[in-house]
């Protein structure tokens, strides 16, 4: 199934529902912060970061007589003095409660409020959390969870918000900088919002920010095979292989037994199975500088790799050794994990479409929100390579099976598989063309989004100080982390940049006369 959205896959990859629809969720990782009091600049206590405010958003920013629904957000003015900037960012496709600590200075949105003596602000995204205009996640309601609608809840309450802090009801843009941040899907609504309502936001940082939609994501899988162990990486190459062989031969008792080593006997279809061959590859993506060899991306190569005490060479230790570790590991540790006490059909499987899964459409249901948007306009379907590009996920899987699961999840709205429109997102958003100023784009060699985003293989975009670009050796959204500049100096650099860049920028901003 489709795993839907950047988020980090150890939080969300073990829930006992349909799992692969959990796949490649885009969120920006949490950030936990010691409970301390929150003090201004004047010694005044300030309210907890964790206070919920509601804003008065319009439905439909095309017909504003539908009325207005609460928006929720956070913010933290600890650091503001009159005359510094509002920080705005949205985590984007998650229940923004537990994200608060971007408004703190453990992040970069708090660091460049430090230094620039801002306040910081997390807003929820539409349709995500309890920030709903219905009460439902029915394709009707969801016809109103479009990017540009997005873009104009970022825009209108920029524009139009009194904010809660002393004199907040006059630090709208034009008298005050406005900087707008975001991470994965957030990082490119800040291009988007920026390349689309060009003058709101003063300037931008997007952090692993996937500006490009593309339906035949392949490339998700591509930092995960450069840069994961070269051994373990041979060895994935060849059971893939082996399994595709055996695809194109129609060679079921082959398949069959092969399933059964990796106790998925009862998985009904191969492109179910092949699916799951991924999980363990989608675990790389909650991987940061200070993952230990605990992580299960890191059990998971041992397992495959470590015989006897001994690592394999970079050529593994081969097909038969291969077949035989990771299907022990998928029994003795990853179903576990990933199923719990579910059967593998209804764990894996995506063709029983009576699975409560497909048909809930009670709020706060992250994973339905954000296929919407998949399904419609984004695609970044993870699938595998064309023929004669190393693979280590099956060819089996191509968008069409993901497109099949927008059916399942919409029958209201699509009879058949539908194609997300992202020619038509990449035109009027920019995609990689983006060329705006003062917009700072933070990436990570590692990062398995890198491909979609102005920092993928072979796009090489001019140096440009006024849209700086920047690659730490880091992963998804690793740059946002202020603690993982300790363990990467690469972040380090990249944090150092941001924050001369929004300096020299901010000194520039003049109030409208």
């Amino acid at each position: 199934m489709l795993w839907v959205a950047l988020l980090i896959l150890s939080d969300l990859a073990r829930a006992a529902i349909p799992n692969a629809m959990l796949r490649g969720m885009q969120s920006i990782p949490k950030v936990s912060v010691p409970e301390r009091s929150v003090i201004s600049p004047n010694g005044t206590a300030l309210p907890n970061i964790t206070t919920v405010y509601h804003f008065e958003q319009l439905i439909d920013h095309d017909n504003p007589d539908l009325g207005t629904f609460k928006q929720r957000y956070w913010m933290n003015w600890e650091f503001y003095e009159p005359g510094g900037p509002i920080i705005l960012m949205t985590p984007g496709e998650v229940d923004a409660d537990g994200y608060e600590s971007y408004t703190t200075n453990d992040t970069i949105n708090g660091l460049i409020a430090q230094q620039q003596n801002g306040a910081a602000i997390l807003i929820e995204h539409r349709f995500f959390g309890y920030s709903n205009p219905y009460d439902n996640l029915t394709s009707e309601s969801l016809a109103l969870l479009t990017i540009q609608q997005a873009i104009d809840d970022l825009v209108y309450f920029a524009t139009t918000a009194d904010l809660p802090m002393p004199g907040g009801d006059a630090v709208k843009p034009g008298q005050a900088p406005w900087i707008l941040i975001g991470g994965s899907y957030s990082g490119a609504l800040t291009s988007w919002t920026m390349v689309d309502k060009p003058g709101i936001f003063w300037a931008g940082y997007a952090s692993s920010a996937v500006v490009e939609a593309i339906t035949d994501f392949y490339g998700y899988f591509t930092p995960i095979r450069d840069y994961m162990p070269q051994n373990c990486s041979s060895d994935v190459q060849a059971v893939i292989a082996y399994l595709d062989r055996m695809f194109t031969a129609n060679d079921t008792a082959g398949i069959q037994t092969l399933k059964e080593t990796f106790g998925l006997a009862d998985v009904v279809h191969v492109d179910d199975f092949a699916s799951a061959l991924q999980y363990n590859l989608f675990d790389w993506q909650s991987l940061q500088p200070d993952s230990g060899p605990g992580a299960m991306f890191f059990q998971f190569c041992d397992a495959l790799e470590v015989k006897n005490g001994i690592s394999a060479g970079p050529e593994g230790w081969g097909l038969e050794n291969a077949i035989y570790s990771w299907g022990n590991f998928w029994n003795t540790t990853y179903y576990n994990s990933v199923c719990g006490s579910e059967d593998a059909e209804t764990c894996i499987g995506t063709y029983n479409t009576s699975q409560s899964y497909w048909s809930d459409v009670t709020v706060n249901n992250p994973n339905r929100s954000w296929f919407w948007m998949v399904c419609n306009q984004v695609g970044w379907y993870q699938v595998g390579p064309p023929e004669g590009q190393p693979a280590i996920v099956s060819r089996i899987h191509q968008p069409i099976y993901d497109e099949r699961e927008c059916v399942n999840m919409f029958p209201q709205a699509f009879s058949s598989p539908p194609q997300p429109t992202t020619a038509q997102t990449d035109v009027m958003y920019a995609g990689w063309n983006v060329n705006v100023p003062r917009l700072f784009f933070a990436n990570g060699l590692r990062d398995p989004w890198r491909e979609a985003t102005v920092s993928a293989d072979g796009l090489n975009k001019p140096k440009d100080p006024s849209m700086p670009i920047y690659e730490g050796d880091g992963f998804h959204c690793s740059d946002m982390i202020r603690g993982n500049a300790i363990v990467d100096p690469t972040i380090a650099t990249v944090q150092e940049a941001a924050l001369m860049y929004m300096h020299d920028w901010l000194a520039e901003w003049k109030p409208n006369a």
